[in-house]
């Protein structure tokens, strides 16, 4: 092999995690849709709304007006409310592709949301390195999903 070759785990993103959220299915679907739709953010707390087109084919982008924007990926599969999937390069600007899988089950008003997020292509260290923004949007996912709502 030669010094230039690329290692597999060069290559590649796994990310795994599970979310168990006090919320019923349909609450927690509905806030995974809006916090990586319009209340979407970083883990600075800087507002970065996304558009979700929540249907198959729809985009994941993020709309700077005026026709700019990022491009981050499409809506591969959706079942509402215990699947969401999207392909794309989502944050990257490199040859790469990305599968994100939420699936979402319920017992007993708890509802578990099991996120994999796999990469592969041209990834640089520093996305590898930023897979905790993932616990941050979830952790939001979950505070929302849990947040009392008026009767």
């Amino acid at each position: 092999m030669s010094s230039s070759a690329l290692s597999l785990e060069a290559t590649t993103i796994h990310i795994e995690q599970e979310i168990e959220v006090r919320a019923s299915i349909e609450v927690t679907f509905a806030a995974l849709l809006d916090q990586l739709g319009p209340y979407n953010e970083t883990e600075v707390n800087k507002s970065m709304p996304m558009k979700l087109e929540a249907w198959p084919g729809g985009r994941w982008f993020r709309d700077l007006g005026d026709n700019n924007g990022h491009y981050w990926g499409t809506v591969q599969a959706i079942k509402k409310p215990t699947l969401l999937e999207i392909c794309g390069p989502l944050f990257m600007s490199n040859p790469v592709m990305t599968n994100l899988q939420y699936r979402l089950k319920e017992s007993g008003g708890v509802t578990l949301i099991s996120f994999r997020h796999q990469s592969f292509g041209l990834i640089l260290e520093e996305y590898r390195k930023a897979k905790d923004g993932w616990s941050y949007i979830h952790e939001k996912v979950r505070q929302r999903a849990e947040a009392p709502r008026p009767h």
